[in-house]
This record gives structure tokens, C-alpha cells and sequence, in this order.
């Protein structure tokens, strides 16, 4: 594929450390109870640590009570996280400090541009690059990206190929309003809780190739990544946290699980009734190659 910046690390000898981090915005919803499946299982087959980070850095978002509702539920399911849960609001100075990092090296600029300003296209041009225009005063922080292709190497979607430029441009790690944007908080928080492979969603993977160059600007190995098939609904849009029909809030949990192991293409034996039975039979077949890249529809 010519040259490129691989982050392929699927064979590495480090323990394997995986995570699942919603954020709390709701109910865990069926499409995040599959990444949390799968992260789960991701780290159990390869004798590894789970970790659980609620990403509560967005306020205006947030739902009160939707974290522990969360935590709850995950533990309704019988997933319970090996070292304690994480809240990435409490990390605030290491994303700064990170910020801080990007800006000295030249790897990170003041940007005054709003979305009105962005052409059609969304592609940001570069107007902030070598500096503010006069009379401008700074919204936002972006992180100056190269044309340098970008290749992503992902467990279940295998081997793609970015170009920054022509995917949105120089990108915005730190919000207008302040707030530290996701692309630069998942990195800081994954590099210090010393994650080896990211377990998501297939939603956020085109966001692996912008986290691939945060982790090599800020010194980091790059973690394995492994994305999950979309859960959507008959029409197929992505299913809402909202939907009334969620398999999570009208299921019992043991038949919510057998349903989103089917969606990670691992559908039970018949016979498997309750929660502890379909946890051991997952523990001893779960395979990463069987999980499939199409979304999984809910009826």
C-alpha cells in the first residue's frame, strides 16, 4: 500500500489490557452492551485485565445518573471490571498537559475558524495554519495532520488506508467552548491506563487513523484495534439509545446476551439458558475471526 504508519499490534507480548468507555449519555443501550461483550470477552480470552472509563468530559451531553445506571447494568450482565472504574473528568490536567505537549512541539495550533467558515466539502483548509488571521482571536485548538497515508490495521475489518487531508483536514482537539475534544481524551486516558487494543464499536473506526497520529506525536505505542458490527434497526439506522424496542430494557438479561453474541457472530447452543451458562460456553469459544464486519439488524 506504499508507505504508511502502521499501528498493528495484535502480536505483542505485553499483557493484554482492554477497556470499555461509555459515555453517560443514557441507558446502555444494545449497540453499547456488544462492545462491552466483546471488549469483555477480547480481554478474557487473552488472559488479560478489563477496565470500565466513563468518559464524562462533554456536560452539556450528560444525563444524571446515567453512569451509575451504567455500571449497574453491566454488573445485571455479569460483567464486572478487574481494577476500579475509571471517570475521565478526573483527568483533566493530563489532557491539558497533553494539549499543552502537541502545542509546544508545532503539532497543534490556534484555530479562530467556526463551521460556518468551513467549505462544503467540511474539509478545514488550513486557514489558522501558519497563524491567527489579524484581528482574530482563538476558538479552538486543531492538530496539524500530514498527507502522509495513514494505515490502520484492525482485527475484524482488517488492513485500511487514511489520508488526513481528504478526511476532514487538520482536526479540532480542543472545543470552542473549552472542552477538550474525544479524539485527544481517549488517547491520553487509553495511553494511561495502558491499553494494548481498543474493543469498539465499527462507528468510530475511521477515528483510529487521527488517534494513530495523536499516539506517535505524543510518544505512545499504538494499540491493536478491533471494531465491532454497527447494531441497527429494520431501516437500518444506527439503533437509538431512546428506541423502546431495546433488547436491554424489554429482555431479560440472559436472552440479551445470547442476542448480542449472535450479533458478534457467536450464537449460542440451544440449552443455554442463564447468564453463567452462556459466560462459559463464550469463555470457551470465543474466536475473533468469526465476528463479522455487516451491521446486525434488530427486529
Amino acid at each position: 500500500m506504499g508507505t504508511s504508519d502502521s499501528g498493528n499490534k495484535l502480536n505483542s507480548p505485553t499483557e493484554y489490557r482492554g477497556r470499555f468507555a461509555p459515555s453517560p449519555t443514557g441507558p446502555l443501550h444494545f449497540g453499547s452492551l456488544v462492545a462491552a461483550v466483546g471488549s469483555y470477552l477480547q480481554a478474557r480470552a487473552s488472559r488479560g485485565r478489563w477496565l470500565v472509563r466513563i468518559e464524562d468530559i462533554d456536560p452539556p451531553r450528560e444525563v444524571t445518573g446515567a453512569a451509575r445506571a451504567q455500571l449497574e447494568t453491566l454488573i445485571r450482565f455479569g460483567m464486572t471490571p478487574d481494577e476500579p472504574v475509571v471517570y475521565q473528568s478526573r483527568s483533566h490536567r493530563r489532557h491539558l498537559n497533553a494539549l499543552a505537549r502537541l502545542r509546544q512541539d508545532g503539532r497543534a495550533f490556534s484555530c479562530a475558524c467556526t463551521r460556518r467558515d468551513l467549505p462544503g466539502s467540511g474539509i478545514y483548509p488550513g486557514t489558522c495554519r501558519e497563524g491567527l488571521p489579524a484581528g482574530a482571536k482563538e476558538r479552538s485548538v486543531r492538530f496539524r495532520v500530514s498527507g502522509k497515508p495513514v494505515e490502520v490495521v484492525d482485527r475484524v475489518f482488517g488492513p485500511t488506508e487514511y489520508n488526513l487531508v481528504h478526511a476532514g483536514g487538520d482536526f479540532v482537539i480542543r472545543r470552542a467552548d473549552g472542552l477538550i475534544a474525544y479524539q485527544l481524551a481517549v488517547v491520553v486516558d487509553d495511553i494511561a491506563a495502558g491499553v494494548t487494543e481498543v474493543v469498539r464499536g465499527s462507528d468510530l473506526l475511521d477515528s483510529s487513523a487521527r488517534q494513530q497520529c495523536l499516539y506517535q506525536a505524543l510518544g505512545a505505542e499504538t494499540p491493536g484495534w478491533m471494531h465491532l458490527p454497527l447494531c441497527v434497526d429494520r431501516f437500518g439506522r444506527k439503533l437509538s439509545k431512546s428506541s423502546g424496542s431495546d433488547p436491554v430494557e424489554r429482555l431479560r438479561p440472559a436472552n440479551a446476551l445470547q442476542l448480542a453474541l449472535t450479533a458478534l457472530g457467536h450464537e449460542p447452543p440451544a440449552g443455554r439458558r442463564t447468564l453463567d451458562s452462556l459466560w462459559q460456553w463464550s469463555f470457551s469459544n470465543w474466536r475473533p475471526e468469526q465476528v463479522p464486519k455487516d451491521p446486525f439488524e434488530i427486529a
